[in-house]
């Protein structure tokens, strides 16, 4: 009877602690629910009824000063605005940033201000910029390019390379020394490695990356623009010992207007006379190697960091990539046919510059008051001294007192 009435108490015991560990675990999920469906006492949003801001106080624009409130006031009445941070962005105005302002002076500048770039919208100057050099610089720069070469092809097809007339006498001309055939190649080399790898890096992707593919036209471009960075300077201190050797016989003459006039000769066969560098060179010295040689030099150093002192910022850096990017396609159009000229569209020119000598004929059809100088004695025939003593047994030209 004891065993049987025990046991019940066990039982029962049993089934009561089943049912409250049932109620405590239906409690447990329900509360929750219960808690998101009950509203706060006093509003979880400070008395605001929804977060979403189309339906959170649709007339706050109403209250006084609500264009100068700041993001923490705006976001008492509409949370979620955040207009006025993304005012103050979008402003163009510094932040602020924990970073030296001499190591970085745009740290609190996250997008730059609005202006308009010659050939872009009122935007952002970083978008300007991108408009300026994807919709001009590109495709017409591109273009001008191709107009530049194809013109030369079709003149040399033409009228082919301009020739000496008369029969070579044996008797040699020196037209440029060992110093200015060495300050003349590297500057043309430097010349040559940065229009290359310029015209890889700014039109390479439509013509290489199609068939190279990206890893490897990566690691070309990277490799030219490493090669670009480092030229540019030979390139601008090459210039200006070109400019300083070249710039006494580059003077503009009065017989200089009649060659220009006349179109040196290139169309029609007539002879044009000039002097030691004819009217063309010289315009291709003052205009293409003068004012856009030094252009491009002071844009590209700015470009490369290495004049200290400057304030590098990306307005800048903007506006120099343009007026470098200008020039550069304006002084390729220009040396294009001073390149043509000096190679395979006048006999003797190159060799002219390789060895520095000139035969006596070519003298005179070419520059014939140049030869009249020598002639007279007023500029010598040999200018580099002890030459005979090298080996180069030339006969030389003679000053005499008639004219040829």
């Amino acid at each position: 009877m004891l065993r049987s009435f025990s046991q019940g108490k066990k039982r029962l015991l049993g089934a009561w602690g089943a049912l409250c560990a049932a109620m405590l675990t239906t409690v447990v999920l329900l509360a929750p629910a219960a808690a998101q469906q009950a509203a706060p006492a006093g509003g979880g949003l400070g008395g605001i009824q929804s977060a979403n801001i189309f339906e959170v106080k649709p007339d706050a624009n109403e209250q006084p000063g609500y264009a100068e409130q700041t993001n923490a006031e705006r976001a008492k009445v509409q949370p979620g605005n955040n207009a006025p941070m993304w005012r103050q962005v979008n402003s163009g105005e510094p932040g602020y940033s924990s970073l030296p302002h001499s190591q970085a002076p745009e740290a609190g500048v996250l997008i730059q201000r609005f202006v308009q770039y010659p050939g872009s919208q009122y935007t952002t100057a970083g978008e300007a910029w991108r408009q300026v050099r994807n919709n001009w610089l590109i495709p017409y720069g591109g273009a001008l390019l191709l107009i530049a070469f194809v013109a030369i092809a079709l003149f040399y097809l033409a009228k082919g390379p301009i020739k000496v007339h008369g029969a070579e006498t044996g008797r040699k001309i020196e037209r440029f020394t060992y110093f200015e055939r060495a300050a003349h190649w590297v500057n043309a080399t430097a010349f040559v490695i940065l229009a290359l790898s310029g015209i890889v890096m700014a039109f390479g992707k439509f013509f290489m990356l199609p068939w190279m593919g990206a890893a490897i036209f990566g690691k070309l471009t990277w490799f030219l623009k490493t090669a670009h960075n480092f030229v540019g300077p030979v390139f601008a201190v090459s210039l200006i010992v070109v400019l300083l050797t070249f710039a006494k016989d580059n003077l503009w003459r009065r017989y200089d207007w009649t060659w220009l006039r006349k179109g040196g000769g290139l169309l029609r066969p007539q002879h044009v006379s000039s002097g030691r560098f004819n009217a063309g060179e010289k315009l291709m010295f003052w205009g293409g190697m003068l004012f856009l040689g030094m252009v491009v030099v002071v844009s590209g150093l700015f470009l490369d960091h290495v004049v200290p002192g400057l304030a590098y910022t990306r307005g800048n850096m903007q506006i120099a990539h343009m007026i470098h990017g200008v020039s550069v396609i304006l002084m390729m159009c220009m040396l294009l046919g001073h390149i043509y000229l000096g190679t395979i569209g006048m006999k003797g020119a190159y060799k002219a510059m390789k060895t520095g000598y000139v035969d006596e004929t070519w003298a005179r059809e070419h520059h014939d008051l140049w030869y009249d100088d020598i002639k007279a004695g007023k500029i010598p025939a040999q200018r580099t001294a002890d030459r005979a003593s090298k080996g180069r047994s030339h006969a030389m030209v003679r000053p005499t007192s008639g004219s040829h």
